[in-house]
């Protein structure tokens, strides 16, 4: 043979092979990301195995020594159902060519919602930062939900899961909730305990909701239609992010703080001539008494003795609203961009001197009102020691700029969340599911029942798990305490929460009342809040007949010669004495309530009001935060706000 012709043969038989190998890889069956290395699969209950390969295509799928088969349809979709199993493993699973490892066998738990539920242990160190830092536990495993909201319908997969054993190097990025909830459940059963968290910080609850879930609310239905357009999304997102760019860039260019012959954050700076203003202020950062957005610098000495000033420090400037940068001594420490997180930067003791040491705040706020959170810690922490800085600052404008416009919040368009974060979830089968979200809809509570309970029918039903195990977080006090009862969306929706726990079986409600924080809508304690979900799982996942579940949950408000009598649900009424009951209103046949005396009569509590002789209705810690509200029972567990009728 010719060697030019032997040759040209080469070539034709590497492209026919390399045909055969691309073929052969695109014939390679695919699994979902949820099911990858160190996942966990619910114990006792049968447990579908599912992906994709080419229509046709024969799939083994091999797991403890034993063969399941498929075919996958005209789709590429295959199937196979395993039996249910006790808890178990390490095992590995292999699907034709595919093998996963390290698959434990135990209860599995979906955690969704808003912030409160993604907010991570990292968040919560000032608390619990030696226990996160030294707990290790291979049979906790955790993975998080990628963000997706896509419009268009219901996802097959999610982009990429990425399963972890819990260790001190990766706890930090753990949600705290799940966190603690899952070393509750560990303690409790002693089996592996997977947490899946699908949640996104500010999100609604109608972008959780599915399509089928929305029918009975087509105004959410058009909302979505609105912005169900590729091309409109990604010019929003553009235009968006171009706004931030330019508005960013004309506040630098015109924040003489940043450009003058001396800087602002250096010490050299003569600031004899700026005002003075006390930090807490409600005028602070106004103009003709309405607040100015753009950059507002603030500035003071604090006195460090010598062998403070020897050492590193941590300086904590609590919250602002919104965006910071922080100098020390001229030198740049940290920045933030957004309101809710803690400030707490490090400072090497190079940056420091003893004596006079300049604190630099550049406060960037884009609308609002520009201020510092009252009641969280501003210091600097040096080895035990604490140095308060004062609340009387230096302060100057720097550049005052148009309000910045907000985008589309597409976190919040209806059915996003569930199409690309849940939906790819529900060939799984859960122990049961955590929500805490309610946030996002407090200035809409009047039809936020309705939609919690459709949205947990239709999960139950897109799980194929009609009794599947709610355990919805009860919104905690936040806000102003109001002196005298008022209407409350907060209150509003902790009674929507509330009733949809009546109403539906198999659903839980855990008060957090006592729980949250005036001054930060993301409050620390989530151990607690995971120990009070713990109580509730006990009782009414895992049978414990005897254990304090919750505190008292009102049934029934009859009315007696005047005096309104409540009564609460059996095993939660072993009531607390209290010297002064105190957090009920009533209102009689005008409407308006009044502050109710109250007392603890046995396991019933007694409300009357001087001036309301026929009282219609009655209310317990109605209020964005009931601070003084103290029902409790002997397990030290706060009564639920509650608004209920009375009964003649």
């Amino acid at each position: 043979m010719e060697k030019g012709k032997i040759m040209k043969y080469r070539f034709t038989l590497l492209i026919v092979l390399a045909c055969i190998c691309s073929v052969l890889a695109e014939a390679k069956v695919k699994l979902p990301s949820v099911l990858s290395d160190g996942m966990v699969l619910q114990r006792e209950r049968p447990i579908k195995i599912w992906g994709t390969a080419d229509p046709g295509e024969n799939v083994v799928v091999t797991f403890k020594k034993k063969k399941y088969t498929a075919v996958a349809d005209e789709n590429g979709k295959w199937l196979v159902t395993l039996p249910a199993m006790k808890a178990g493993g390490p095992y590995e699973l292999t699907v034709n060519e595919v093998t996963v490892k390290d698959i434990l066998i135990g209860d599995v738990w979906l955690c969704s919602g808003q912030s409160n539920m993604e907010l991570t242990v990292a968040r919560v160190a000032d608390m619990f930062g030696k226990e996160t830092a030294t707990y290790e536990n291979s049979m906790v495993r955790y993975v998080k939900t990628p963000y997706g909201n896509d419009l268009h319908g219901p996802k097959e997969d999610i982009s990429q899961m990425n399963w972890t054993a819990l260790n001190p190097q990766v706890a930090q990025s753990y949600a705290a909730l799940p966190y603690f909830f899952a070393i509750e459940m560990y303690n409790e059963t002693k089996v592996p305990v997977g947490i899946i968290n699908s949640s996104w910080g500010g999100s609604s609850i109608e972008a959780w909701m599915s399509e089928d879930a929305l029918q009975a609310f087509p105004k959410n239905l058009r909302e979505r239609d609105i912005y169900n357009s590729d091309e409109y999304k990604a010019l929003m997102n553009k235009a968006g992010g171009m706004m931030s760019r330019f508005w960013n860039l004309s506040l630098y260019k015109g924040d003489e703080g940043l450009h003058a012959p001396v800087k602002w954050y250096e010490p050299e700076l003569n600031d004899s001539d700026w005002e003075e203003v006390n930090m807490f202020s409600y005028q602070l950062g106004s103009k003709d008494g309405y607040p100015v957005s753009g950059s507002h610098w603030f500035r003071q000495n604090i006195p460090l003795a010598a062998e403070q000033a020897d050492k590193d420090a941590i300086l904590r400037l609590g919250c602002m609203v919104n965006a910071d940068s922080v100098y020390v001594n001229g030198v740049f420490v940290g920045t933030t961009s957004y309101q809710y997180p803690p400030r707490i930067y490090k400072v090497p003791a190079s940056v420091l001197k003893a004596g006079e040491n300049l604190v630099t705040v550049r406060l960037i706020n884009s609308g609002g009102r520009p201020s510092f959170v009252k009641g969280k810690p501003y210091c600097m922490a040096i080895d035990g020691d604490t140095v308060r800085l004062s609340e009387q600052w230096k302060y100057r404008l720097g550049c005052e700029m148009p309000a910045g416009r907000g985008g589309v919040s597409f976190q919040n368009i209806p059915t996003g969340m569930y199409n690309s974060m849940i939906s790819p979830l529900r060939n799984l089968t859960f122990k049961g599911a955590l929500w805490y979200q309610g946030e996002s809809n407090a200035g809409r509570p009047g039809e936020y029942e309705a939609l919690l309970t459709a949205m947990l029918k239709d999960w139950r039903g897109k799980f194929a798990d009609e009794d599947l195990p709610f355990f919805i977080m009860q919104l905690p006090n936040f806000m102003q305490t109001h002196q005298q009862p008022v209407e409350s969306g907060w209150a509003g929706m902790r009674e929507a929460q509330r009733q949809v726990t009546l109403k539906l079986p198999n659903t839980s409600l855990v008060v957090a009342i006592d729980l949250g924080e005036w001054n930060d809508i993301h409050p620390l304690n989530k151990k607690e809040l995971a120990r009070r979900v713990a109580l509730q799982v006990k009782k009414q996942v895992y049978g414990h007949k005897d254990i304090v579940h919750s505190g008292p949950l009102c049934t029934a408000a009859a009315i007696e010669e005047g005096k309104i009598i409540l009564s609460f649900e059996a095993g939660t009424d072993d009531l607390m004495p209290v010297a002064q009951l105190k957090g009920f209103a009533l209102a009689g046949t005008d409407g308006r309530f009044k502050w109710a005396e109250a007392t603890i009569e046995g396991n019933k509590v007694v409300v009357w009001s001087e001036g309301i002789t026929q009282p219609v209705k009655v209310r317990y810690a109605w209020d964005d935060n009931p601070q003084e509200a103290n029902l409790k029972n002997k397990a030290g567990l706060p009564a639920s706000p509650f608004q209920m009728d009375v009964s003649r």
